[in-house]
């Protein structure tokens, strides 16, 4: 995360703490991100230097004006105002980490082989909780190299229960042993 992110992500987030419009901000920015992912070219179409800048403005307007908080389609508009829109995820990331200190939510990422199924992610995030005295926001992702098992990823510690890292472990131990 670049420091522009930082900033700019963190004085949208003492905006919204000010107005009290954390939680439907940091929705709508989640929304809008995952927007910007699946339409790349649109996001390189808000930064086309040859394209007027206030056509630019107005096909943010057209395209969030009616539906997201105002403060976050101003804050998007001085993104590209500036040729910032680059660093929204940055700016996203910052928001939400503003706001989970806030919150006290802990973000845990699990891998595992096989996407997980509701009721497995829900019985997980309330070990976690548990463990951990926090809410958390749990964060999915899929590696068929892990074999099976999970690795969970939370505030900086990883508990690694995989068949992979088991398999590494006895490699390692055998290396050891060779030698």
């Amino acid at each position: 995360m670049t420091k522009t992110a930082r900033l700019y992500g963190g004085s949208l987030y003492d905006l919204a703490a000010e107005e009290q419009l954390t939680g439907i901000i940091m929705e709508q920015m989640m929304e809008i991100r995952q927007l910007f992912r699946d339409n790349p070219d649109y996001v390189k179409l808000l930064g086309e230097p040859s394209i007027p800048q206030a056509e630019r403005i107005d096909l943010i307007e057209k395209a969030f004006g009616a539906q997201a908080e105002r403060y976050l389609v101003n804050f998007i508009k001085v993104l590209c105002e500036r040729s910032l829109l680059g660093d929204f995820g940055g700016c996203c990331e910052e928001f939400t980490r503003r706001y989970n200190a806030d919150n006290g939510i802990a973000e845990a990422v699990v891998t595992s082989a096989v996407a997980l199924t509701k009721e497995q992610l829900d019985a997980l995030k309330a070990k976690l909780e548990k463990v951990s005295g926090k809410k958390i926001s749990l964060v999915q992702k899929v590696d068929a190299s892990v074999l099976a098992g999970l690795c969970v990823e939370i505030e900086g510690k990883q508990l690694d229960g995989t068949v992979q890292s088991r398999i590494t472990g006895i490699s390692k131990k055998l290396a050891e042993v060779i030698v």
